[in-house]
């Protein structure tokens, strides 16, 4: 099959328009594509910058564009130049209008406004990154909305991270076997902690793409796998002890590991509303 040009128009920094496209590329196997990004797209001679691309490589055109003069006047070249076009918003906005029984302000970007959300997320990015692996002990942990425990290579700092662009303050602290866990960390009553765990022979692999990444290729008790599986366990057993939730990220992707976490959090917030 020939290679397909999708054309991603939006006139914002287009993150929703290219979120929706992965997700519905990942359905289709053995597609060449090749895609064309537009973003900031804002005016009519933006537009027929864009529309002059799109006819030199015809092919699928996807768009977030709010302004209605905007979308008329992309739809109408699409149009006239027989190429399939579909806006990604605009059954939602209708939808939104029927409910809402109003308009809507069309007015692009107005997602990525510097409201107090946005540095919210910014605020919990920073406490991720500077509560990276138990890098500060358990200073600044009671802040936390999260604690993530874990052995190494199990996700844990670019689960935090992904939480954190969803605002959420999301720490980490590693279970090292025959360590003793910190007391003042266990003691910590508004965190959420959770475990998570992987099968020892994903361990390994990882650990050791990690190692060789960092030059290292001399044998070590780490990739042992009668080391690893009794680290595991050890672990599993610890947390079975504790009473925490606990989520095998063997075959998960961070998304679906932060999407259960977000499910937890939102419960365990509930439960320290009842208490209070």
């Amino acid at each position: 099959m020939a290679t397909v040009h999708l054309h991603l128009i939006s006139d914002s920094t287009g993150g929703t328009l290219s979120s929706v496209v992965k997700a519905c590329l990942a359905q289709f196997e053995g597609i060449d594509t090749e895609e064309h990004f537009w973003p900031l797209v804002r005016t009519q001679k933006q537009l027929q910058a864009v529309c002059a691309a799109i006819g030199e490589n015809p092919g699928l055109v996807l768009y977030t564009l709010v302004d209605d003069a905007l979308i008329a006047a992309l739809e109408k070249y699409c149009r006239s130049a027989g190429i399939p076009a579909l806006s990604v918003l605009q059954p939602v906005f209708e939808l939104m209008r029927n409910v809402f029984h109003k308009q809507g302000r069309a007015e692009p970007g107005l997602q990525h406004k510097l409201n107090a959300e946005y540095f919210a997320r910014m605020d919990a990015v920073d406490y991720a990154l500077h509560h990276d692996d138990g890098q500060k002990n358990d200073r600044n942990l009671a802040d936390a909305d999260v604690i993530l425990v874990g052995v190494s290579r199990t996700s844990k700092t670019p689960t935090c991270v992904y939480l954190a662009g969803r605002g959420v303050k999301a720490a980490n602290v590693p279970y090292v076997p025959g360590i003793p866990f910190p007391e003042t960390v266990l003691n910590l009553r508004k965190p959420l902690f959770i475990a998570l765990v992987a099968a020892p022979e994903r361990l390994i692999d990882i650990r050791r793409n990690r190692l060789k990444h960092l030059g290292e290729t001399r044998s070590t008790d780490y990739l042992d796998p009668e080391k690893v599986q009794a680290e595991t366990r050890e672990a599993r057993q610890f947390y079975a002890r504790r009473g925490w939730p606990v989520i095998d990220v063997t075959r998960r992707s961070v998304e679906e590991t932060a999407a259960e976490i977000l499910t937890l959090l939102e419960q365990h917030r509930a439960e320290l509303k009842g208490q209070t």
